[in-house]
């Protein structure tokens, strides 16, 4: 889940409005079809519940969190990832090609968009939030990348990382809002998980074609349309791993899944009024709705031109992993070592 980008050429972003919109940010699916134009807005309601609101972000764990130390992304990177992935790699060029489009040129423009419209946090600005990315970090066992909070109505997290050069992630401040620091500091994660398991060229190059590909005549049309459908396919696997990596960090299943409830329907005035519980047997009520043949088939049809599988899909998901031996056996592995941000 990890790019969302305003830039004066690649227009990528939520705010504005009558445009096709991208989503691979750790935020609600966005259904991508040529020809299909998409409003997304979110109005800056609940002020008085804002200013009432003090917000520090060092999370005060009852013991110290576990860490992985020798994670690798096959440790907890899902089944359809790997399988899609596999698909994605199996086609001729697609590798080339996406670097091709992704130029140095593309990368400064989205590098300098972001530092002239965002605060870079660091232990000298908004020093809490930079402690959380930093101890997700050390979590999953990778290099902090840089970190920008962007003013917006549209609650979002995003990746992006081209050439190798040093990735970050950004932050919509209503979604620093909308969340608690134990679930803001999953997001990280999960967009953290992305860089881990190297989605970053694939991610931006899905971005690029999907949006920009169709505008180009002939040629670009052509490859949109062939490589579209995989390429959603593996970006809906590509997010139920990241959701895997939120979990590692977090280490109680009820935040992760917390935040995907909020990004369904959470405002901040409802927010200690939402349910974890209840949102879990929704998404049990979902697959017994949709385990008919004609249930399957309109299930099918609902995701299969979204950017991210739906939200009470990615919260079973996450439930049932978090029982799995696959995950007991990784906290086994992990070490406790003393909590330093």
């Amino acid at each position: 889940m990890a790019l969302s980008v305003s830039a004066p050429i690649l227009s990528l972003s939520f705010h504005q409005s009558g445009e096709q919109t991208i989503l691979f940010g750790y935020r609600q699916q966005k259904r991508l079809s040529s020809g299909r134009r998409s409003r997304s807005s979110i109005g800056f309601g609940a002020e008085k519940a804002r200013k009432s609101r003090v917000r520090r972000f060092p999370i005060c764990r009852a013991v110290p969190p576990l860490l992985f130390k020798d994670l690798d992304a096959d440790d907890f990177r899902h089944p359809l990832d790997k399988q899609n992935t596999l698909l994605l790699r199996a086609i001729p060029g697609l590798n080339e090609f996406g670097k091709a489009l992704l130029g140095s040129m593309t990368e400064q423009i989205m590098l300098l968009e972001n530092i002239g419209t965002s605060v870079l946090v660091s232990k000298n600005q908004l020093s809490d939030l930079h402690g959380l990315l930093v101890e997700a970090s050390e979590i999953l066992n990778i290099e902090a990348p840089d970190l920008y909070v962007r003013q917006s109505p549209v609650p979002n997290a995003y990746t992006l990382a081209i050439s190798g050069k040093k990735p970050f992630i950004v932050v919509h401040t209503s979604l620093i809002e909308l969340l608690t620091r134990q679930e803001l500091q999953a997001v990280l994660a999960h967009e953290l998980g992305h860089l881990k398991c190297d989605h970053g060229v694939w991610l931006t190059f899905a971005n690029i074609l999907t949006l920009g590909a169709y505008t180009v005549p002939a040629l670009g049309q052509m490859i949109a349309r062939t490589l579209e459908e995989q390429m959603l396919r593996w970006l809906r696997s590509a997010e139920l791993t990241c959701d895997r990596a939120a979990l590692l960090v977090a280490q109680d299943p009820k935040v992760v899944v917390s935040v995907l409830m909020k990004l369904a329907g959470g405002c901040p005035s409802m927010a200690d009024q939402l349910n974890v519980d209840a949102f879990l047997e929704q998404a049990r009520s979902y697959d017994k709705a949709s385990s008919s043949p004609l249930g399957w088939y309109i299930r099918n049809a609902q995701t299969s031109q979204l950017s991210h599988p739906l939200p009470v899909l990615r919260a079973r998901e996450i439930d049932e992993w978090s029982r799995s031996l696959e995950y007991r056996s990784l906290l086994k592995r992990a070490n406790r070592t003393v909590q330093n941000v």
